[in-house]
């Protein structure tokens, strides 16, 4: 993975320091809330319901064990010992004190870590699939791109003070994990006609409350052409974008109200401008940044004690039936690290499960972490003989739940439980659904699932793209669940379709019982997942199973 050189240490160091006299400066009352307001924000530092909450970048969700042990210690010595994923791959800490966190970023700078970014008006941390360097599937690992992407885009002089936030995700594989195309910029690896490796530039998608599948802005662009090609797009959007209505500023809108060609009319003007600057620079430094990024040492050894204990143990059996993944080298797997035992919050690690995965990707990790947008973390990179190992030590430390993929595995939002703009509870409901289905023991016959919930319109849960949705709203003060299907967040990504009225708090889990089951009955056989019942069926069937005709009346 990338290290940090001269340059990027003192970089980091400077704004640690910069960033501790602001603070002094908050807290001796020369700077007000409204003046000190956007510094916090460009230092992730946001101000939640109850207390601050610091926002970490993990760049494309990349991590080594010292920076996972880093992350339990600042959990540990600054905040309530555990620690929140996100669905931008990055770790959040919902209770720090104000004049704690110049030292937590100091101790993420000793790390190579920082919060620069995950706030604000700016080019947010870029993601990627977090199965990278390690899937089958893949055609190339996205992360020297994404790196070199984190690069061009920290502290660019021109994009500090975009019309709004904007984010980027990056894909190497021909199944779609980064949800490219619910991005701001979707960044594709493909080949041409000729087989010649280039990227695949998608524009203007995003969820929130005006939801929209991003387009294709140049089906093939050239590998040395793709830093200019983004700082074309995002300097069109800084200067096309709307400031005069915040729900109209992202650049879903700016393609939307200018249409797609003539986005490309302006993008490929100001690129054709802007892409003799570059002068090969850019390549030089992806070739540097390549090398960092080189596979692991792999090692050639039997795989005979993992096939006899998958036939001696039905839980390992179980679990390693949903939390492994194809892995592109011979002997090895890709395993996923459920952060969502039933009745849990999703994505919550406590500082001791932080340390045992950290102690895990050393002893049969090769050192890598992921951190998945779906709230998971990944060891990308486990031999095949060591998986009984790493099941072992995992459902000691509580985190061996075989559930990836499955109705518990649920992306949530952290709802009015900690955010100041949710209007409904998001956790609550989650830790509900997951443990009914914990109690029907259905799960693995009713197979790939995917609930996503949020607690407002913003849709930082991906509500949209679940296969079934789940949007919490406020009804004249109380709280009010609308359900939305047929959502996808792959390659074929699709927003969901609003159902119909929406749930009370009390209703809602029992109103996802009752469609989920009643699935089972309307699928042609086991094979065919809920999302392909979805499309083959429409949305009528389940509708019906929704609101049964006695009770239409009563829902709300």
């Amino acid at each position: 993975m990338y290290a940090y050189n001269d340059f990027d240490e003192a970089f980091v160091r400077e704004r640690v320091a910069q960033f501790r006299g602001q603070v002094e400066r908050r807290i001796d009352g020369s700077l007000t809330e409204d003046e000190f307001k956007p510094l916090r924000l460009m230092n992730g530092l946001y101000l939640q319901l109850h207390a601050y909450m610091l926002r970490v970048a993990v760049p494309y969700g990349t991590l080594n064990p010292t920076q996972m042990r880093q992350l339990a210690y600042i959990a540990d010595r600054w905040d309530k010992g555990y620690g929140h994923f996100t669905t931008r791959q990055n770790i959040q800490y919902n209770w720090p004190k104000l004049d704690d966190v110049p030292d937590m970023l100091e101790a993420l700078a000793d790390v190579e870590m920082h919060a620069l970014q995950t706030s604000g008006n700016t080019i947010r941390n870029v993601t990627a699939d977090h199965f990278a360097g390690a899937a089958a599937d893949e055609i190339e690992d996205p992360r020297p791109v994404a790196e070199l992407l984190r690069q061009w885009s920290t502290d660019h002089p021109e994009f500090q003070f975009l019309p709004r936030k904007f984010k980027i995700a990056v894909s190497g594989a021909k199944h779609d994990r980064a949800v490219t195309r619910a991005h701001d910029i979707g960044v594709r690896m493909v080949h041409n006609e000729a087989g010649e490796a280039g990227y695949e530039i998608i524009v203007g998608g995003g969820l929130g409350r005006t939801p929209m599948v991003g387009k294709v802005l140049r089906a093939f662009l050239p590998r040395e052409d793709l830093l200019a090609y983004c700082e074309a797009v995002v300097s069109v959007y800084n200067l096309l974008g709307r400031r005069d209505n915040k729900y109209k500023a992202r650049i879903k809108i700016t393609v939307h109200e200018n249409g797609l060609e003539k986005m490309q009319e302006l993008v490929e003007a100001r690129f054709e401008d802007i892409r003799k600057g570059f002068s090969g620079f850019d390549q030089e430094l992806l070739k540097q940044i390549e090398t960092a990024f080189a596979p692991p040492a792999y090692v050639s050894k039997s795989s005979a004690n993992y096939e006899a204990a998958r036939l001696a143990n039905p839980a390992f059996r179980s679990w390693s039936d949903t939390n492994i993944a194809a892995h592109k080298a011979p002997g090895y797997a890709i395993v996923s690290i459920s952060i969502k035992k039933h009745g849990q919050t999703p994505g919550d690690a406590t500082s001791h499960q932080m340390r045992v995965m950290a102690d895990l990707a050393e002893k049969y990790g090769h050192n890598e972490l992921r951190v998945s947008h779906e709230q998971n973390v990944i060891l990308p990179h486990v031999h095949q003989a060591d998986l009984p190992a790493v099941y072992a030590a995992l459902r000691e430390a509580d985190l061996a739940t075989a559930n990836i993929g499955l109705v518990s595995d649920i992306i949530a939002c952290p709802g009015m439980d900690y955010c100041a703009l949710a209007t409904a509870r998001s956790i609550p409901i989650a830790q509900d659904i997951a443990t009914r289905f914990d109690e029907l023991k259905i799960e693995h016959e009713i197979g790939e699932l995917k609930i996503k919930i949020s607690g407002c319109i913003n849709a930082c849960g991906h509500h949209h793209v679940g296969h079934i949705g789940i949007l919490g709203l406020d009804r004249a003060g109380v709280e009010n669940y609308q359900i939305t299907l047929g959502g996808d967040g792959t390659e074929t990504t699709t927003i969901g379709t609003r159902a119909g009225p929406g749930f009370s708090a009390d209703d809602i889990v029992p109103a996802i019982e009752r469609l989920v089951t009643g699935y089972l009955d309307l699928r042609e056989n086991a094979d065919e997942t809920f999302l392909q019942a979805y499309r083959r069926l429409g949305m009528e069937p389940f509708k019906a199973i929704l609101y049964p005709a006695e009770d239409k009346a009563n829902a709300a």
